[in-house]
């Protein structure tokens, strides 16, 4: 289980906006963090960092990735009444928008407001009542009454996130924020720490990747994976834990909060990768669930595996209930499940160990 100065990563991870595009005060606890047992740490141009263990040539490279940025929204216009009408940063819900505090990153420092929401007694039975708001409906009320006032202190371009921040449910169940994907750094962060205290036993060279900008195509994760050029990658994400009312199994398979993480199967997920890590969950009595990939896994995964000739890949995602809202919910107990899946994998490569699939 985590010491307390993990628990104080993964904390302080959450609480820092990391919204896409936006990454940078996030990506400063992350590097912070793994400096402190890394052999060397490089960051990109746009933001992608990347911490390495081992450099030796003679041995296959794994990358460990994860991505690092948050959904969000941004300031798309101030009204002469000095409202802020929002966009969309990623795969924001516009349904939950309303009636929340949220906080608007200026370069002069953070701005509080809310998201307005008409009262029940004046809505319009007939024609408003229940109606689902569009991004072009939301607006921010940041307490002015001008648009000059407004522009004092925000301006178009401002990325906004919602003002919630986290809570633990139970011993092991974490809710807040943002747990997409930043519980990802922290998870590979935790492998990597693993696997420094187990040198003796590590025979390949390893490189955690925290990318960016994954909530708006995976680009991060293409421009990284692209200059490293591992020899396969194991990828982290999120995935729907679907054991909560209304989902349909059929259509979304199931998958259960606290039952260990899930292996995808199919798409960018490499067969004989898939097939190595359910070998070492066995051997290490790891409780993993199964989820099948039609087309693709909607995470790095697919900017990863076709880079240059092909990089061997596979997901291991961590279920999480209430995907994209303020109160995505996970079970620490999948967390400590899935970081001894990730370190055991790596132990157990070989210097040169190669999958192909014929």
């Amino acid at each position: 289980m985590m010491d307390a100065n993990e628990q104080q990563f993964l904390e302080k991870l959450l609480i820092t906006p990391s919204p896409t595009g936006f990454e940078a005060e996030g990506q400063k606890v992350w590097k912070e963090y793994v400096e402190q047992f890394a052999d060397e740490v490089e960051v990109d141009a746009y933001g992608s960092a990347c911490a390495r263990l081992n450099t030796s040539f003679d041995v296959i490279t794994v990358m460990l990735e994860a991505h690092c940025d948050e959904i969000g929204m941004i300031v798309q216009h101030i009204t002469d009444s000095g409202f802020v009408y929002i966009n969309k940063l990623g795969g924001s819900d516009s349904t939950i928008a309303r009636a929340k505090r949220v906080h608007i990153h200026t370069s002069s420092g953070v701005v509080s407001g809310v998201t307005g929401n008409k009262a029940i007694h004046l809505q319009d039975k007939k024609n408003g009542k229940g109606k689902q708001p569009s991004w072009k409906d939301i607006y921010v009320d940041i307490g002015v009454s001008s648009r000059e006032e407004a522009l004092e202190l925000v301006q178009v371009g401002d990325p906004i996130t919602y003002a919630d921040e986290y809570d633990y449910l139970s011993d092991h169940i974490l809710s807040g924020r943002a747990l997409d994907n930043r519980i990802g750094g922290y998870m590979i962060a935790r492998v990597l720490r693993q696997l420094k205290d187990r040198r003796d036993e590590l025979n390949v060279n390893v490189v955690a990747l925290n990318s960016v900008q994954e909530e708006v195509g995976g680009y991060g994760a293409r421009m990284m994976s692209y200059r490293i050029a591992p020899d396969l990658s194991l990828v982290t994400d999120v995935t729907h834990a679907t054991d909560t009312p209304g989902i349909n199994h059929k259509e979304h398979g199931l998958v259960k909060l606290g039952n260990g993480p899930s292996i995808q199967h199919g798409g960018a997920n490499h067969a004989k990768i898939v097939e190595f890590l359910e070998t070492v969950s066995k051997e290490h009595e790891i409780d993993i669930q199964h989820e099948a990939t039609s087309v693709r896994t909607g995470t790095d995964t697919d900017s990863i595996f076709y880079q240059k000739t092909g990089i061997p890949s596979a997901l291991i995602s961590l279920p999480l209930r209430y995907m994209h809202s303020p109160v995505e919910t996970a079970s620490l107990n999948d967390v400590e499940a899935l970081v001894d899946l990730m370190t055991e994998s790596v132990l157990r490569l070989a210097p040169d160990q190669t999958f192909q699939v014929i």
